[in-house]
């Protein structure tokens, strides 16, 4: 139920809720909220993600300086994808330069996402800056704002099945240093 959960899957989640007869943990509207604002950047809608995150709780990028920056980070490779290069430049120095000056991690993330403005072409971009691109860069932001929606509302973050596999891991490499033993295949996982 729990990788469910996270991972958004309501209309499995409620079924199994119903056929287990056990009580949902969590409201599945609030599911449903998280699945719309995941959909919303994975589409590039940047400023419907942004709204509906404030919608669902105001306080979330309020508290957050951090996912706040992604999503305007976001919001500027939207801009460069889309070759809107005069709107990127203007939303880069009226809302992002002032963060680079507050966090030298955030001016890192800036100076490396306004380099995609110094290459023409996929080909030639190197692979660090290129990556920003991606559909990967849409879901590790999508990602974030998950995490941070589930923190507040007091939900875990990373799927439980995913924690015992680490542990399992962990505990077969320290049982491995001390004696021998039948190791469960990497298939089996």
């Amino acid at each position: 139920m729990d990788y469910l959960v996270i991972e958004g899957y309501k209309s499995a989640a409620e079924e199994f809720s119903q056929e287990a007869k056990i009580a949902p943990p969590v409201d599945f509207e609030s599911m449903e909220s998280r699945m719309n604002i995941r959909e919303a950047l994975q589409r590039g809608d940047v400023e419907d993600a942004i709204t509906r995150v404030n919608d669902l709780n105001p306080e979330i990028l309020d508290t957050n300086p951090a996912l706040y920056f992604h999503l305007q980070q976001q919001k500027l490779i939207e801009f460069i994808r889309h070759g809107r290069i005069a709107d990127a430049i203007q939303f880069a120095q009226d809302e992002l330069a002032p963060r680079g000056e507050e966090s030298t991690e955030f001016l890192s993330e800036l100076e490396r996402t306004m380099a995609l403005l110094a290459f023409d072409s996929s080909s030639s971009t190197p692979t660090a800056i290129a990556e920003l691109l991606s559909p990967a860069q849409r879901l590790k932001t999508a990602g974030e704002v998950n995490a941070a929606i589930l923190e507040s509302l007091s939900q875990g973050k990373e799927v439980k099945l995913v924690g015992l596999l680490k542990l399992m891991g962990w505990g077969e490499w320290t049982l491995e240093q001390r004696a021998e033993f039948p190791k469960l295949a990497s298939a089996a996982i």
